[in-house]
């Protein structure tokens, strides 16, 4: 049985932080005001400090499937992340590895796109295409054991970030499968979701999600 510790629900979560705000009044886009705009844009922030502490519960999530791995999707993530944090690399980069495979139980034919989505706003042209693209780069791994082309990387080849999701495939991402490995557990990541993705007048809002 999960044991996994469950947020509130969305409704539940604008009733308690959010249940005196003003709201826009129109009922279709296009008898929208400017006030009604400024009204929404003023709890964007609400809705990106419940967005990350989603993304907490989704990472959770992958620990009911391993899909035939030798591990769990979050053990993998974990795993990929903190391998990439022993190896000395900066916060972003940890926060992309640990999120990469956040979307394979969304979309398992098109995961690396559901992490690229999320990320995007928040990280380096660079960490952003890595992420995009690992799919295919980490296709070079496997891709010929079920009849795909594992070159398929190749069509990228002088591409700027080609090298860079190159290695991080090389070095974590194919290489995190190990049921023997001592990952950091996801409580110890929580502060760079925090950092990245909850907006500091907003704090509270997330703390009252966990």
């Amino acid at each position: 049985m999960d044991s996994s510790p469950v947020s509130p629900a969305v409704a539940d979560i604008r009733a308690s932080v959010a249940h005196d705000a003003e709201r826009a009044s129109f009922t279709t886009f296009e008898e929208s005001t400017a006030a009604d705009w400024s009204v929404i844009a003023s709890q964007l922030p609400v809705t990106q400090a419940i967005a990350a502490a989603n993304i907490i519960e989704q990472l959770r999530m992958l620990e009911r499937d391993h899909g035939g791995f030798p591990v769990t999707r979050l053990e993998h993530s974990l795993q990929t992340a903190t391998m990439a944090e022993e190896d000395g690399r900066d916060a972003e980069y940890v926060l992309c590895a640990l999120l990469h495979d956040i979307g394979d139980t969304l979309a398992p034919y098109n995961h690396p796109d559901i992490a690229a989505g999320i990320l995007k706003p928040f990280v380096s042209p660079a960490n952003h295409w890595m992420v995009q693209h690992h799919g295919i780069f980490q296709g070079y791994y496997f891709w010929h054991h079920i009849g795909l082309n594992r070159d398929a990387r190749e069509n990228f080849r002088g591409h700027e970030f080609f090298e860079y999701t190159e290695e991080f495939c090389a070095k974590y991402d194919q290489a995190a499968f190990d049921p023997e490995y001592v990952s950091a557990p996801l409580e110890h990541f929580e502060p760079l979701i925090r950092q990245f993705f909850v907006p500091e007048s907003t704090t509270e809002t997330y703390n009252a999600l966990r």
